[in-house]
């Protein structure tokens, strides 16, 4: 019964992260448990805030998370920055700004030894702009 259990999480976790590795949406536990659940019907919220952690703990996900908004998943673990809609909150990957290794320039400024990092910057996204855009003719034509 153990070893079953063992081989249902197992499979679980793994359409866990396949899923949230082939989205690029940086979505919430909630978000990830709609599309898991398509293909797992009875899977329930808890195993995937479960299966999420334990992702996290052993550095296959990153969680990320902001003041006052539910953490979302990346499945893309390498140090990299991200950019967040002030209007709906889409959260993209943005490129690599820097030319050598954040922690190497940490490192010789004040010589500590740097873990991880990350940055998130934030604006308006294409789609709110283009809807700004478009309400902002409507109330100008009229």
């Amino acid at each position: 019964m153990t070893e079953t259990k063992a081989h249902r999480n197992t499979r679980q976790r793994a359409l866990i992260l396949e899923e949230l590795r082939s989205c690029k949406s940086h979505p919430t536990a909630s978000q990830l448990y709609g599309e898991v659940r398509k293909k797992l019907p009875h899977i329930s919220l808890g195993t995937v805030y479960r299966n999420l952690e334990t992702l996290c703990e052993q550095g296959e996900i990153k969680k990320i998370a902001t003041c006052g908004t539910e953490a979302r998943y990346d499945g893309f673990t390498e140090d990299h920055f991200h950019i967040r809609c002030e209007r709906c909150g889409r959260l993209d990957d943005i490129p690599d700004i820097c030319n050598k290794p954040v922690s190497d320039e940490i490192t010789s400024l004040n010589g500590y030894r740097v873990l991880g990092y990350r940055m998130e910057l934030t604006g308006i996204c294409p789609d709110c702009l283009k809807e700004e855009n478009e309400e902002g003719s409507v109330i100008s034509s009229r």
